[in-house]
C-alpha cells in the first residue's frame, strides 16, 4: 500500500533519555521503516503510468533506513503545506486521534503521511489534489476504492500472508490509514540489477504461492484483467503478431474451465517488505481473480538478474500440469508486453536500452514457448 511512501531518516527525540532503574534493563525497538515510492498505474492494465526518459536501474526512493528509538521530530514545514493540511483534515475526520509526524511522500498521485495513534505507528494515505483534478482521476480513484475494499474484505477473511493491519478508511474521500510495520523493501528498483539473496527468493515464492493457494469467497474479489482485450490491444499496436495473438487465444480457450486463482495482481520486489516475521506484501489494488501464475510471471519478469530465481519460478508453475503451465505463459506474454510497452519510450537512457533489450529477448523466449504449447495440443 505505501509503495509509494520513502522513509526519511529519523532522528532522536530531543528530549534526554531518563537512566533506567537499577535492575531493569532497556530494549531499543525498530522504528518500522516505509516501503519504496511506486508510480502510478497504467490505464489499460495492471503497472503504471511511465516517464519518458525515466532511468530504470536507479532508485525511486531513498533506502529505507531503520531506527532504535523514537519517532524523530515533526517536520512543521512540510505539514503546513495547503495540500498536506487539506489530507490531514480528510485523515483526522476518521482518526481524531490521529497524530502526524512527517509527510513520507507527496506525488502527482499520493500523499502519504506518517503519524501516530496513541502509541501505535501508522501511515496514512490520500489522493493528491492534482490527482483528484487530473485527466487520470476515475482510474485512482478507483484504484484506491478498490485498495480499500480489500483490506475492508482482509478483515473478515483473513489471507495467509502477513500485511499491514487496516486501521481506518473513508471510501468516499479516499482516505487510507494502515500500520507501519518494520522492516526493509526487497528492491527498490522495478528491475534490480542485484537479486536478492537465495533465501529471500525462497520466502517471498513462499508467501506468494500461500496467498495463491487460498481460496476466499468469489464474490469478495473482482477479476481486473481482460485477457482477450489486452491480447488484442498489443495486437493492435504492433507488439503482438498474427501468430503471438493466434496462439494466446488458442491458449486462452484451452483454458476457459480452469479455476481463477487469487493473486496480488503487482507483485513486484518493490511491493514486498522483508519484516522479521516473513514477507509481508504492500500495495493491494490490482488483488483479484487471474489465471493461474499471473503473480509468478509478476516476478519471473523482474528477475533477470537472477536465473536461478527464474528456473525455480518456471517449476513452480508447472506443477498443477499443463493447464497450469499454459495459463503462465499466457501471463508471461502479457506482463513482458506490458513491461515493454512502459519502457521502450524515446529518450532512454544506456541502462534503460539495456534493460529493453533484455525484455525483448524474455518476449522472444516467452513467444517461442507459448509456440511449443500449441504444438503439444
Amino acid at each position: 500500500m505505501y509503495s509509494s511512501a520513502t522513509s526519511p531518516t529519523a532522528s532522536r527525540i530531543g528530549t534526554a533519555p531518563r537512566p533506567p532503574a537499577a535492575g531493569t534493563v532497556r530494549r531499543p525497538g525498530l522504528k518500522p521503516a516505509l516501503p519504496p515510492a511506486r508510480p502510478v498505474g497504467r490505464i489499460e492494465a495492471p503497472g503504471f503510468i511511465p516517464r519518458a526518459g525515466e532511468r530504470l536501474l536507479r532508485p525511486r526512493a531513498p533506502q529505507s533506513v531503520p531506527v532504535s528509538e523514537g519517532w524523530g521530530r515533526v517536520d512543521n514545514a512540510a505539514l503546513a503545506a495547503p495540500s498536506v493540511r487539506a489530507a490531514l483534515a480528510h485523515i483526522t475526520r476518521i482518526c481524531p486521534a490521529f497524530s502526524a509526524r512527517q509527510v513520507l511522500r507527496e506525488d502527482a498521485a499520493h500523499i502519504l503521511i506518517t503519524g501516530l495513534i496513541g502509541r501505535t505507528p501508522v501511515v496514512a494515505k490520500c489522493l493528491s489534489p492534482q490527482a483528484v483534478q487530473g485527466d487520470n482521476r476515475a482510474l485512482l480513484v478507483e484504484r484506491f476504492r478498490r485498495e480499500v475494499a480489500v483490506y475492508r474484505s482482509f478483515v473478515r477473511h483473513r489471507p495467509p500472508v502477513r500485511m499491514p493491519r487496516l486501521v481506518a478508511a473513508d471510501h468516499d474521500r479516499c482516505v487510507l490509514v494502515i500500520e507501519r510495520i518494520p522492516g526493509r523493501i526487497a528492491a527498490l528498483e522495478r528491475h534490480p540489477a542485484d537479486a536478492p539473496t537465495p533465501g529471500e527468493v525462497r520466502a517471498m515464492l513462499g508467501a506468494v504461492r500461500a496467498l495463491n493457494l487460498w481460496r476466499p469467497p468469489t464474490d469478495v474479489f473482482q477479476a481486473p484483467l481482460d485477457y482477450q482485450f489486452e491480447i488484442s490491444r498489443y495486437h493492435s499496436v504492433g507488439q503482438l503478431t498474427d501468430r503471438d495473438a493466434g496462439d494466446l487465444r488458442q491458449l486462452l480457450h484451452g483454458l476457459s474451465h480452469t479455476g481463477w486463482q487469487l493473486c496480488h495482481g503487482d507483485a513486484l520486489l518493490s511491493n514486498i517488505m522483508l519484516a522479521p516475521s516473513g514477507p509481508v506484501l504492500l500495495d493491494w489494488e490490482q488483488a483479484g481473480w487471474y489465471l493461474p501464475g499471473y503473480d509468478l510471471a509478476v516476478l519471473w519478469s523482474v528477475l533477470s538478474a537472477d536465473t536461478a530465481a527464474r528456473r525455480q519460478i518456471s517449476q513452480l508453475a508447472q506443477v498443477g500440469g499443463t493447464l497450469a503451465r499454459d495459463a503462465f505463459l499466457v501471463n508471461l506474454v502479457l506482463v513482458l508486453m506490458r513491461e515493454l510497452r512502459i519502457y521502450d519510450v524515446p529518450g532512454a537512457g544506456e541502462e534503460q536500452r539495456l534493460m529493453i533489450r533484455r525484455l525483448y529477448d524474455d518476449a522472444a523466449l516467452a513467444r517461442r514457448a507459448v509456440r511449443a504449447a500449441v504444438g503439444t495440443r
